[in-house]
């Protein structure tokens, strides 16, 4: 019946403190139901800290009772991703994943030759090691080292990881030769059965008389299987951040471009579209509208752009159809601040689309030849004339739960239009640039693919994706106000048009009260989190353990409770926490509890003291959402924890380092999963990212500053008696070099 596939995949690091740790189940995708050729197309952004090792994907087959079967894996290392400039993009062969190659961890050594009189003895000192891969069922192992010279070796077992033990081999003078490799293993010790591998190092002792430190473990060997192939785009940006000072000229440019611009064509914004490729001017209008609602300037900045774009517009069935700045930052605004929004409004006709699984066609080339061609048209023209309905009755509805700074951002976007576009004949455009981005960029592209906008978790089966696709072609068509019925080559979605041409004076009208707001409503108070307050951010199921004694410590002890997220509390039963107590939440580890999936909150009543809360979610993707959305909520408290414990407290100490109070042992994280949209608000993350591109567009603003006085040498440039655009492009080169400098000015390490 062929796999139920499905993907995942996870990332080895190395934190700050130098403890190395491997994440399972970073993210994952949909199931492919069925399918031995599977397409996913599914993009993830991962912020990950410098130390990093390894990227690796699994495919699974899904199973409904038991566990889900390894079909294959792959390992990418740091510096092979790092060393492709523009990415990973090919095919990469699957092989089977073994335990032996499975490893993690790091080990303390001290390897040398001493050399007294004629004999010669290498001595290995295996001091420790740390995050060793679990073996035994109990989620421990227990360690052991051998060291091996050639052919010759040496064993010490022991059951605790600080050896602190010396292991010294005498050897002879032909042994001394340049292919000479030390070798140091380490083995899981079984009472039963054959040990598990944990890792291997090899090192040269002859080139050097002493090697000292720590040492990342390797797996036994290779591991080549052909079990089919997984195509792959993977990009690494390494980057150095400053601290935000450092930021604020470049800041103080892009706001200034839009409170108080010299002239529409002269600005920050302007120069950077100039050196903006085509190719990365989604990400930089994304980064573009984090930073403009941090600094509660995202209406001015759209409607910068917006006039721009409108001014240079001669044909009104031109407007907004190229991908300009302007065009991405309206399309991303929406997904930034109205993701919410868009599931209150979509989420219950596209479940019900998905429970009903309606078999749907109107192309007579693609019926089902053992079907009555009329019969399916009838009954297709009905079940999509129903769920059309209800879709748009949904959107014209809605006015109320529309975010208010979207609606002012419409606002101020039919206000330019309209003086654009004054005569009686072009009196649809003023609609048509609002329901452009409002049905055409953020409704129709929702219904179309429900999994990239969290919508539903897997994507659509083949029968339910046909009907996704008819109505997002519809709503497109009421998007265009019906101007281009009749005029396409499908002329089988006629029987559409009625409802389609009936829909436009409720959609004309809706848009009409959508823009009847005051500006005043929208707060100048930058506001990094687009959360609005007492909104449910997020809610459902999950399982939380019952603290109180520790004979319930066990898996058993996680009662079912429905849980509900605002932006100021986390409520479930009767009970509610504050979100500004929460001061972390961090993931579990699977030993603590006997249990995948596990999650911690940990929050600081008014005496200071520090409760945990330990939570089951029933697969990654939950867990990812919960942390994500808890996170995003309580980025900006006050009083977030450093470190964390990723074990349980039990018998006094904790499970993970064994040891009895806190601090933790590894560090808190704030990064988010849940895509561009939903990632938190990183300003110092943001301008870097602008700053690149000016950077890499240097040239361009050299080319436009020409004729301005500056130094040689590029540092400083006089900016008097400049023309309005030569001084901009001055002022940015000049913002640009002392950037460049600060970063590579010596002792500059922060990242």
């Amino acid at each position: 019946g062929g796999f139920k596939s499905l993907l995942f995949f996870s990332v080895t690091r190395t934190e700050s403190s130098g403890q190395q740790t491997c994440n399972p189940y970073l993210f994952r995708t949909a199931t492919v139901w069925k399918n031995l050729n599977p397409f996913w197309g599914e993009e993830y952004t991962l912020h990950l800290p410098m130390g990093f090792h390894t990227l690796s994907f699994q495919v699974m087959d899904e199973d409904t009772i038991g566990h889900d079967d390894v079909i294959g894996k792959i390992t990418l290392s740091k510096e092979a991703i790092g060393s492709q400039a523009k990415g990973l993009d090919s095919w990469v062969n699957l092989t089977r994943v073994n335990p032996d190659e499975e490893v993690q961890g790091e080990i303390h050594l001290s390897v040398g030759l001493l050399k007294v009189a004629e004999k010669i003895t290498l001595q290995c000192e295996v001091i420790e090691a740390r995050d060793l891969a679990p073996r035994d069922i109990s989620g421990t192992s227990d360690p052991f080292a051998r060291v091996i010279f050639n052919n010759h070796s040496i064993i010490k077992k022991t059951r605790f990881p600080h050896w602190g033990e010396t292991l010294e081999l005498e050897l002879d003078q032909e042994e001394l030769s340049e292919e000479g490799t030390v070798t140091v293993e380490v083995w899981d010790w079984d009472m039963v059965g054959k040990n598990d591998f944990l890792g291997k190092v090899r090192m040269r002792v002859l080139s050097t008389p002493l090697l000292q430190g720590w040492f990342r473990l390797l797996p036994l060997g290779n591991n080549e299987v052909d079990l089919g192939a997984l195509r792959l785009k993977v990009r690494l940006v390494e980057d150095r951040i400053l601290p935000s000072m450092y930021y604020q000229p470049l800041i103080d440019r892009l706001v200034e471009s839009v409170i108080s611009p010299t002239e529409v064509n002269s600005s920050a914004l302007t120069m950077l579209e100039e050196v903006t490729t085509v190719e990365s001017r989604q990400d930089v209008a994304m980064t573009l509208v984090k930073i403009y609602l941090g600094q509660g300037l995202v209406v001015p900045f759209l409607d910068y752009l917006n006039t721009r774009e409108v001014n240079h517009t001669t044909d009104p069935n031109t407007l907004f159809r190229s991908n300009s700045l302007a065009s991405k930052a309206m399309e991303q605004f929406m997904k930034a601040v109205g993701m919410l929004y868009l599931h209150e409004v979509l989420k219950p006709i596209i479940n019900r689309i998905f429970d009903e699984k309606k078999y749907i066609e109107l192309d007579p080339c693609k019926i089902d030849l053992n079907l009555s061609e009329a019969e399916v048209r009838d009954s297709s023209v009905e079940m999509l004339q129903g769920y059309l309905t209800s879709i748009i009755e949904s959107i014209v509805g809605s006015i109320d739960q529309c975010p208010p700074v979207m609606r002012v951002a419409f606002k101020q976007l039919h206000k330019r239009v309209e003086e654009q576009f004054a005569e009686p004949e072009n009196e649809d455009v003023k609609y048509l640039a609002i329901s452009g981005f409002f049905f055409l960029r953020f409704f129709a592209p929702a219904i179309l693919t429900p999994k990239l906008f969290q919508l539903r978790d897997q994507h659509a089966d083949t029968r339910t994706s046909r009907t996704l696709l008819l109505l997002a072609k519809a709503l497109q068509s009421v998007g265009n106000l019906g101007l281009q019925l009749g005029h396409g080559k499908e002329q089988w979605m006629a029987p559409l048009h009625p409802i389609i041409l009936r829909s436009v004076a409720s959609v004309k009208d809706f848009l009409d009260k959508l823009i009847d707001i005051d500006h005043d409503i929208v707060s100048e108070v930058p506001q990094r989190a687009v959360f609005m307050p007492s909104v449910t951010v997020k809610e459902g199921y999950l399982h939380k353990h019952k603290a109180e004694g520790p004979q319930l410590l066990s898996r058993f002890a996680f009662k079912k409770r429905y849980f509900w997220l605002t932006s100021e509390t986390l409520s479930y039963v009767r009970s509610s926490i504050p979100i500004q107590c929460v001061c972390a939440v961090e993931r579990v580890d699977e030993n603590a509890f006997q249990q995948q999936n596990v999650m911690q909150v940990i929050t600081q009543d008014n005496d200071g003291q520090l409760h945990t809360m330990y939570i089951h979610c029933k697969n990654v993707n939950e867990l990812n959402q919960w942390l994500s959305a808890i996170r995003k909520v309580s980025i900006y408290n006050e009083r977030m924890l450093p470190s964390f414990h990723p074990g349980a407290h039990r018998s006094g100490k904790w499970t993970c380092c064994l040891q009895a109070d806190r601090p933790g042992c590894s560090r808190t994280h704030s990064a988010v999963t849940l895509g561009d949209w939903s990632d938190p608000l990183d300003p110092d993350v943001e301008t870097q990212t602008i700053y690149k591109q000016f950077l890499q567009g240097r040239d361009k603003l050299s080319l436009i500053a020409l004729h301005t006085s500056c130094l040689t040498d590029g540092a400083k440039c006089n900016v008097q008696h400049l023309k309005p655009g030569q001084g901009v492009a001055a002022r940015l080169l000049a913002v640009i070099e002392d950037l460049e400098q600060t970063r590579h000015r010596p002792g500059s390490t922060n990242v």
